[in-house]
This record gives structure tokens, sequence and C-alpha cells, in this order.
């Protein structure tokens, strides 16, 4: 949801953060479609840069744009990740995996030398938690997993496809959607769901986010990381 001329405004104004020569992270959702096709637009007018798509469905829209694509197999360091949130916090915490990609999110962003988010302003938030957590799982450990995220508190749905299917991910996971109620110290929270045996990744990205460029109205504003 959020506003989408915001996402938009915000999209358009990242690619400016990509320089020729550049490894580019390519994010998913919905802000992130129009960072892509912002790319694309300079690639068009000669821009020189390879991009590495967060998910398939990026991936068949860079290369449908005519953004040149390659892999962490051949590029190890990104020089900047562009990619949206669901949920922003004054340090710069967020919540991702709205858009179901958040495994191949994390691994971009934690090998980019810097990762600009972008965001309406819907997406700011003063403590995470309102935006339900995503968590994947490997589907054998799927119900396991989800009783254990119960006793720490939070109500846990298995996302479902159109068909009322389990969710699939890129990476052939599961997602279950874990509603905690407000996060106040997400470092912490993220170290107890990754000591669940079966738990692949959760949505809690921490230290990654860089900057946040925010759609406000009719402007974008530059956000950096509140201090302690």
């Amino acid at each position: 949801m959020g506003n989408d001329n915001e996402k938009k405004l915000a999209g358009r104004a990242s690619a400016r953060f990509v320089n020729d020569g550049n490894i580019v992270g390519l994010g998913t959702g919905t802000t992130a479609v129009h960072a892509v096709h912002a790319i694309a637009d300079r690639v068009k007018s000669g821009l020189k840069i390879l991009g590495i798509p967060t998910s398939v469905r990026t991936g068949d829209l860079a290369r449908s744009l005519g953004i040149p694509l390659t892999t962490l197999d051949e590029y190890q360091e990104i020089d900047v990740t562009i990619d949206g949130a669901d949920e922003i916090d004054p340090r710069l915490c967020l919540i991702k995996g709205g858009g179901g990609a958040l495994l191949r999110e994390k691994i971009i962003a934690s090998a980019s030398r810097k990762m600009v988010v972008i965001a309406d302003s819907t997406k700011l938030v003063p403590v995470l938690g309102k935006f339900p957590l995503p968590v994947e799982v490997i589907g054998f450990a799927q119900v396991v997993v989800a009783k254990k995220i119960q006793q720490m508190g939070a109500k846990v749905d298995l996302r479902r496809d159109a068909a009322g299917k389990a969710y699939v991910t890129d990476e052939g996971h599961h997602i279950l959607d874990c509603r905690f109620g407000e996060i106040p110290d997400p470092p912490a929270l993220g170290r107890m769901l990754n000591d669940i045996p079966g738990v692949v990744e959760h949505g809690l990205f921490i230290g990654l986010a860089s900057l946040v460029l925010v759609g406000k109205g009719s402007a974008v504003e530059e956000v950096e990381k509140a201090q302690r």
C-alpha cells in the first residue's frame, strides 16, 4: 500500500546514486520497480552498469528494459543496492519481505557497499512491528517453527498464494508472517529467530541501510540514521 506518487518520486530519485561502471543490486517490490525503470532510462542514455536482481520477477523486468545483468557468482561485491522497505525506524532498521524476496534481498544488501532504501512516507515508523514480520522457513519445518514463534508471543500466519496454497519463494521455501506487535529491540529478536532450526532468514534488516530516500508530498527527503 502507501502513496504511489511518493514511491515513484523516491524510486526515480534513487537512480542518481548509480554511477558508470557500478555493479548494482536491483530490489523487489512496488517502489523498487520505479527505481529499475529510472536506472533503465539512464542505461538507454549510455550508463554502463551490471545489475544483480533480488528476485526472478525483478530480473525479468530488468531484462525487458535492457539492463544488462550479472550474478553473485561473477561479482561478490556490489557497489550500490536500491530497494524498498515495508517499515523503517529512526535507526534505519527495516522490516522487509512483504514482496516475498527477503532472502535474496538480504544477501545482496549484505554484499553491498551502500544500500539506498526508497519508500513513501507511510513506511517511516517510530518503532517497528505494525507490519507483520516475514520469516522464511524450510517447508519441512514450517509447523514446528510456527509453534516456536507463537511461544515467543507472535500471531503467526502461513503466507498463501492466490490459489490458497502455501506461497513458495524463489528459493523454494515458505513464509510465515509473524505479528509481534511493537519490536523495541530488533537485533535481539533477530538473534532469537536465527537460533530456531528451520528458519532460513527473517525480514529484520539491521545495520544494512546506508540512506533512506522518502517521498513526501511532491518532494524527496534524505533520511540518515539517527544517533543513539
